[in-house]
């Protein structure tokens, strides 16, 4: 099946570049990621003293020649991803200024790294959570799991207020291993709230990406004459004279915006601010890119 929220030209353009982790996973087979256990990998980590009872076959000689003393060496141990998606489906999620809706542009992400982590070996899921729902895809590595996760995707109708919180901290508690955690939402929720999810997670040492995205007319607000605006989670509205808040209004969306972004560099988590007329596939190449090891590391 085909989905308008697919490119998959794009997918092939992308697919040279792996998805890594950050921080070393446990999963429940080989793969290219690294694990906290050491292992027999081609990849050299460390020495350590020899105690009875180790595998006389990794002796190092060379090092008992040098030091006469018995050093064991150790290995890597490779393991593979499990990704999980948290796309908020909140109201908020369906604005839409003049272009694409947030919640369009977050299923877009979510599929097209849904679609890369799975072709190369690894498991990805999916959580959808609005204020009364939480509907989750469990993980799998499976290609036909894909479909799942994109009809999910598809079938997606935001509405309602925010329940990302109490989700994350649901997700956190429920993954009892290592994982990637990736979050697509605007974060219309408080910042303190917020944090502590984002501290849960890390608590659990989880691997943390934030997408922040924001449509264009709520970073720029250039509106010229009186708008009825309408809170799209709980229905509420006011009538507002642009030229007379503008100035408050970027004020307090810049602290906002500062306590976000603050909260999630102090759970070690990647931010970006994502406006949703950002071209996907730079957003995406940069992301990954990113994620790469550095030269002489892992």
């Amino acid at each position: 099946m085909t989905y308008d929220f697919l490119d998959s030209e794009l997918l092939s353009r992308l697919g040279a570049l792996p998805v890594e982790s950050r921080v070393p996973m446990m999963g429940s087979m080989a793969g290219r990621h690294r694990s906290p256990h050491r292992g027999s990998s081609v990849e050299f980590a460390e020495y350590r003293k020899y105690v009875p009872g180790d595998d006389t076959r990794r002796l190092d000689w060379k090092a008992f020649a040098r030091s006469d003393r018995y050093y064991i060496k150790e290995f890597e141990a490779d393991t593979n991803l499990r990704a999980y998606f948290v796309v908020d489906a909140s109201g908020s999620m369906n604005f839409a200024g003049q272009g694409e809706s947030k919640v369009s542009f977050a299923r877009r992400i979510a599929a097209s790294l849904s679609y890369l982590l799975v072709n190369q070996g690894d498991a990805s899921g999916l959580s959808v959570c609005t204020e009364k729902l939480h509907l989750e895809v469990p993980p799998s590595r499976r290609p036909a799991h894909l479909q799942r996760i994109f009809e999910t995707l598809k079938n997606l109708e935001p509405g309602g207020e925010t329940g990302l919180v109490p989700a994350l901290h649901q997700i956190a508690e429920k993954i009892g291993q290592r994982a990637f955690v990736v979050i697509l939402s605007d974060l219309f929720t408080e910042p303190d709230g917020f944090a502590e999810a984002l501290q849960h997670l890390r608590y659990r040492k989880h691997d943390i990406s934030v997408f922040h995205l924001m449509d264009p007319q709520e970073l720029a607000f250039e509106f010229e004459r009186p708008h009825r605006f309408v809170d799209l989670e709980d229905g509420t509205s006011v009538v507002v004279e642009p030229t007379l808040v503008v100035d408050e209004y970027h004020r307090a969306l810049e602290e906002f915006m500062i306590a976000v972004r603050d909260k999630c560099h102090d759970a070690n988590a990647d931010y970006q601010l994502v406006p949703t007329d950002t071209e996907l596939e730079p957003l995406l190449r940069e992301f990954l890119t990113a994620r790469l090891p550095k030269k002489g590391g892992r």
